[in-house]
């Protein structure tokens, strides 16, 4: 017994040991991961895309002035957006969208949604939306790797992603100003309870000018309400709401930027270019079904109101344009296998239409004096049906493929002309067709963290409705405007790697139909040659869009020195035009740079340096005058509370004061003379802005 109780004893440690361990073995191990925010659920979905894609957070854009889409979209590779005379209005292209069109204009060539919802229509874009207000992140999808929207337009799409309750809580009040009489003032609240969500942001903003006759004022409100009727339903009603008053900038000669750019011109004055905004509502409703095996049904529905009156009070041309769309989209996703492969499938339907347009001239402020013409485009629409796949070929290697139906309608009718139609053209214009829109990428991850893509895509963007008639049908001279159309090759590489983080995209595009300025009728010994936007010879757009981040220097208590630069080529040109050759086409300077070194204290603060370096541009399809290169120089100083209670920055830019040009005017040909057709950039500013967040 004393030989077993020792026994016992000596296997006592030896079995509690052996309990212990075990239980440590069925001990339960809880790992828990942070949700992916909204812009990280995007970002993904983005890295999906076998193409030039990017996202934009705002909460980076507003370390600085956020006053326009030019502060949002800087920093963008392959796309081209400056302001001219500091409004709403300013030039944006993707990768030569819409350069022959000026600022002041409808955005044409890239398509623009809120919350994936369309904003364009068979008009192009209204642009007094097109602010920062409300906003959460902003994604942009070059080229035709705007599949997944339906996007009719060579440039791709540029998707706005509004804040909600869930994403921006509290109550925010921020006040800003600046140079040129710049001041404006937001108040924004947002919340969540139960099952419900909102998010509401007011705003006021002035701007004096920089250049003579160039004051803008607006205001606006945003909203964004969620309901969530169950684990399988909920929707979203989006309301945005803008008014907005800008007198245009005046186009100068380079002689005249160069000693004083702040002036006008009087034809400008004398002709009250300016643009009101009377009041344009954009109600959006986005509702997403999910079923049991987990695919999705997402219905959207947008109503779309947006009058304007441009050269009120001119006595030259004064006109009204009376605008209403209906925009519906439905988009079905499933995720299952094909082939045996793991396979992710989507099938959209969307529709723009017109259900009221059309412009017409008077006299007088608001009621109509005398009329001298009348043109509707009631019915005129974009179709578009679209059925995507991507195809997991191995664990590292994708393949998406899609194909777009597309229908395509402008109904033209002039209703009233006080002068008599002469030209022998009908005052009726419809034209009605499908296109066919294919595509094919691949991706392949070399690491988990770096891919390399590419693609071969058909792109097709129809002319707007004003743009085919504006003032009848006889501006078409018998030669009614189609739709543009580009075959595209891409190729690239991007993703993370040790202190690295970037892209870098390499494309081509086969243009026909381009819509230019051409000489629609020659000129004769008793008159002037005619030239008008058109469809021009076969062109070629081809380029290199790169971005990349260098995290330069860290110390261990989170300071950071990052380096931030993006580079775009865009050589756009005829591919061999009878009277210009292999000309440049005009409007966008052919080399673009951007760079910004930032220190970020852990604390913090900030303090930064950047520039941005533009290359010279073509003015006329002759290529005999071109707009002079330039560098402009900025900093950026602010501080970020980490409880995020206050903000607060300053942001100086143009630090030398140079005289440059931020966009010209394309004209046919200038003849090697100096034309005024140059938008003066501004001189040196200093913005500030403070937040407080409760």
């Amino acid at each position: 017994m004393a030989a077993v109780g020792s026994a016992l004893l000596s296997l006592a440690p030896q079995a509690w040991a052996a309990g212990e361990a075990s239980e440590k073995r069925l001990e339960t191990v809880t790992v828990q991961a942070a949700k992916a925010t909204p812009a990280q659920a995007a970002q993904a979905e983005l890295d999906g895309v076998p193409g030039g894609t990017s996202l934009v957070t705002q909460a980076e854009v507003e370390k600085g002035r956020s006053a326009t889409l030019e502060d949002t979209l800087a920093f963008q590779p392959g796309v081209y957006a400056q302001a001219a005379g500091g409004n709403d209005a300013i030039k944006i292209s993707i990768r030569g969208s819409g350069a022959n069109t000026s600022p002041g204009y409808f955005r044409e060539g890239t398509k623009f949604l809120f919350d994936g919802l369309a904003l364009t229509g068979a008009g192009g874009t209204p642009y007094e939306l097109l602010d920062t207000q409300g906003l959460n992140f902003t994604e942009v999808l070059r080229g035709a790797n705007a599949f997944e929207y339906g996007a009719l337009s060579l440039g791709g799409a540029i998707n706005f992603v509004t804040q909600s309750g869930l994403t921006a809580p509290g109550s925010r009040v921020k006040l800003e100003g600046g140079s040129f009489g710049w001041q404006k003032q937001t108040l924004s609240s947002g919340g969540a309870e139960g099952n419900a969500d909102y998010f509401v942001s007011i705003d006021n903003s002035r701007r004096d000018g920089y250049q003579d006759f160039t004051l803008a004022k607006a205001q606006g409100v945003v909203g964004n309400f969620g309901y969530r009727f169950s684990p399988k339903l909920e929707t979203r009603l989006f309301v945005r709401y803008r008014e907005e008053y800008h007198e245009n900038s005046a186009t100068l000669t380079r002689e005249q930027i160069k000693h004083n750019p702040k002036q006008s011109n009087a034809a400008t004055e004398g002709a009250r270019a300016d643009s009101t905004k009377r009041g344009s509502t954009w109600v959006g409703s986005k509702t997403t079904y999910t079923f049991d095996d987990d695919a999705t049904l997402v219905a959207g529905l947008v109503y779309h109101n947006y009058p304007q009156i441009l050269s009120r009070q001119s006595s030259i041309n004064p006109n009204y344009w009376d605008w209403r769309d209906i925009n519906y989209s439905l988009k079905y996703n499933r995720q299952d296998e094909l082939f045996g492969l793991p396979s992710n499938t989507s099938i959209g339907w969307s529709s723009t239409e017109h259900i009221r347009s059309g412009v017409r001239t008077y006299r007088g402020d608001k009621d109509l004096g005398v009329l001298q013409k009348q043109v509707e485009y009631d019915g005129s629409f974009d179709h578009v049906f679209t059925l995507g796949n991507e195809l997991g070929l191995t664990d590292n290697l994708y393949l998406n493929t899609g194909l777009s139906a597309i229908e395509i309608k402008r109904d033209i009718n002039v209703t009233y002309s006080d002068r008599p139609n002469t030209s022998g053209l009908s005052n009726h214009y419809q034209y009605d067709e499908w296109k066919l829109a294919p595509r094919i990428g691949v991706r392949y991850y070399l690491t988990p963290d770096i891919q390399l893509f590419a693609n071969a895509s058909r792109s097709i963007d129809p002319p707007s409705s004003w743009s085919s008639s504006g003032s009848g049908i006889t501006s078409n001279y018998a030669k009614p405007l189609l739709p543009q159309s580009a075959n595209t090759v891409e190729f690239g590489i991007r993703g993370k790697a040790g202190i690295f983080d970037g892209s870098l995209a390499l494309y081509k595009s086969w243009v026909k139909n381009e819509l230019l300025t051409v000489q629609v009728l020659a000129a004769t010994p008793t008159s002037a040659a005619v030239n008008s936007t058109s469809n021009a010879t076969p062109t070629v757009h081809q380029g290199i869009e790169a971005g990349l981040s260098t995290r330069l220097w860290e110390r261990d208590n989170g300071d950071v020195l990052t380096w931030r630069q993006t580079y775009t080529l865009n050589d756009f040109h005829y591919e061999n035009d009878p009277l210009f050759n292999k000309n440049e086409l005009p409007g966008l300077p052919k080399h673009v740079y951007q760079g910004e070194l930032n220190y970020q204290y852990a604390n913090g603060f900030y303090a930064g340096v950047n520039l941005r370096t533009v290359s010279s541009t073509a003015v006329d399809y002759a290529n005999t005058f071109y707009a002079p290169s330039y560098t402009l120089w900025g900093a950026r100083f602010g501080y970020d509370d980490p409880s995020r209670t206050w903000q607060v920055y300053l942001d100086l830019k143009n630090l030398t004061d140079q005289h440059y040009v931020t966009a010209v005017s394309p004209v046919y040909n200038a003849n090697g003379l100096d034309t005024a057709s140059l938008y003066p950039g501004d001189g040196f500013g200093a913005f500030t802005g403070i937040t407080y967040n409760f």
